[in-house]
């Protein structure tokens, strides 16, 4: 089913009654799998395992070469909900919430920065015993893939980066960026003053908008259930605090998969010109800019990212040339 396909009278039905539950409940500590999950996309392919002493939300669909994909800061295995069936029709698919995202647990602070990340995602990969052919991340998921790679903790033929945010910011916000998330994040206080003004769906609606994407609606109401979350909003806050890509800008020239950078014209997030910047960095990589769409571009365009996907991890390893 893609973005803008409707859902079947069943799943509009327990859409609707969960919703219904939900708004009498506006901000909320975290996501419950027995009241939120009842309607989650693909549910069906869902299952918790632990892994690295958290509890994860994970999805596995499909049967083929396996394909891993991380979501970005601040979204859950929901920003997959129409790309992963498409990539499940020839892989075996794997879309985990990030630690503190979605449904799964949140780890020790200092394990959200992009090495505790990477290696919590490196500790699911072994409990599952999945070995990853191909791994898609979106923003911040890219950075997660790169780090891993370089790290050994994964030996994937295919890198696919969606958007993704593997340089430092520059100029200005590169210097204040870290410090005032990590203000933001020390205590509660901020995660929940967040998810109390998330508890407008108005609110996180104008967020998507400031992403430079359009998605369909029932895509907004379930950022805007995830944002009204202060566990969801605290991990957010969290990998902000402690990310720091200098280290990996340093190494990325050491990538060794077939590397695809997609980046959206639109994206108010990642400047499209980042890609051109990465281009530089790694003239091997594959570089395809996507009019029309911004930061969620696999949300807004599934089917065209599903297919610009399957091109590139079918010949990984044969040397295609950069366009």
């Amino acid at each position: 089913m893609s973005a803008s396909t409707p859902a079947s009278g069943n799943e509009t039905a327990r859409y609707s009654e969960v919703e219904a539950v939900l708004k009498r409940r506006r901000a909320r500590e975290s996501l419950q799998w027995e009241v939120d999950g009842l309607d989650w996309p693909n549910r069906e392919a869902s299952r918790f395992v632990e892994a690295g002493g958290i509890r994860w939300h994970v999805q596995i669909m499909g049967r083929g070469p396996v394909v891993l994909l991380l979501h970005g800061t601040a979204a859950s295995s929901h920003s997959w909900r129409a790309l992963a069936p498409l990539l499940a029709k020839r892989h075996t698919v794997l879309a985990p919430d990030l630690p503190g995202h979605g449904f799964t647990q949140t780890p020790a602070p200092q394990r959200l920065s992009l090495t505790g990340m990477a290696a919590l995602v490196e500790s699911l990969l072994r409990t599952l015993k999945l070995d990853p052919e191909s791994v898609v991340g979106h923003s911040a998921g890219a950075a997660i893939a790169a780090r891993m790679c370089l790290d050994g903790a994964m030996a994937p033929r295919s890198l696919i980066s969606i958007n993704g945010a593997l340089l430092p910011l520059a100029g200005l916000p590169g210097w204040v960026y870290s410090p005032i998330a990590r203000l933001l994040a020390r205590g509660g206080f901020w995660a929940s003053l967040m998810a109390r003004g998330a508890a407008e769906r108005r609110a996180v609606a104008r967020l998507i908008e400031r992403t430079g994407s359009k998605i369909e609606p029932r895509g907004i109401d379930l950022y805007h259930r995830l944002l009204r979350t202060k566990r969801h909003t605290t991990a957010a806050l969290g990998m902000m605090a402690h990310w720091d890509l200098v280290p990996l800008r340093r190494e990325l020239s050491g990538l060794r998969p077939d590397l695809l950078l997609v980046a959206g014209e639109n994206d108010l997030m990642i400047p499209p010109g980042q890609a051109e910047r990465l281009g530089r960095v790694l003239p091997a990589a594959r570089l395809k800019r996507l009019a029309g769409c911004g930061h969620l571009l696999h949300e807004e365009r599934p089917e065209e990212a599903a297919a610009l996907m399957e091109a590139h991890m079918a010949g990984a390893g044969e040397g295609v040339p950069r366009p």
